[in-house]
């Protein structure tokens, strides 16, 4: 795997940031995420649990299963770009996908599971372990959630 310079991973959570601000304008949870293969974007995609009527149409999910839909088998090579700390569903995909490096904008302290609530990425019970990034540009991903959920109230 080679390595990424931290403007990289800015470059592309500032895409997953305007996925995610497409969700907020779609009444959508906020999150953004998108799939990178040596430098070029794959797929991206923002929460849809609304518009699919499925609690389960996480940015994501989504977004891993129509890469497993098409001929990929395992992740090794791509790096998953995301605003929000994946929850439980998510990371679990990671590991099974065999993800090679998670990238997040911002810790979820009531359900991510790549640090705030547990790490299910670093758990000695599963053969595969991520390199993971937190805190890209975590006050963008932050103040954009925070926002959203402030107009609700």
């Amino acid at each position: 795997m080679s390595f990424v310079p931290a403007n990289t991973h800015e470059y592309f959570m500032r895409i997953a940031l305007d996925e995610a601000e497409l969700a907020a304008r779609e009444n959508e949870i906020p999150v953004g995420a998108v799939l990178v293969k040596d430098g070029e974007i794959v797929l991206r995609d923002h929460n849809r649990t609304k518009q699919h009527a499925n609690p389960l149409a996480h940015a994501e999910k989504l977004i891993i299963d129509k890469i497993m839909a098409s001929d990929a088998v395992f992740l090794y090579d791509y790096s998953l770009y995301v605003t929000l700390e994946p929850c439980l569903m998510c990371a679990g995909m990671l590991v099974w996908g065999r993800l090679g490096t998670l990238v997040f904008g911002t810790a979820d302290p009531k359900s991510g599971v790549v640090g705030s609530v547990y790490n299910v990425l670093k758990d000695k019970s599963f053969n595969h372990h991520p390199i993971v990034i937190g805190k890209v540009l975590e006050l963008e991903c932050s103040s954009l959630l925070t926002s959203f959920f402030k107009d609700k109230r």
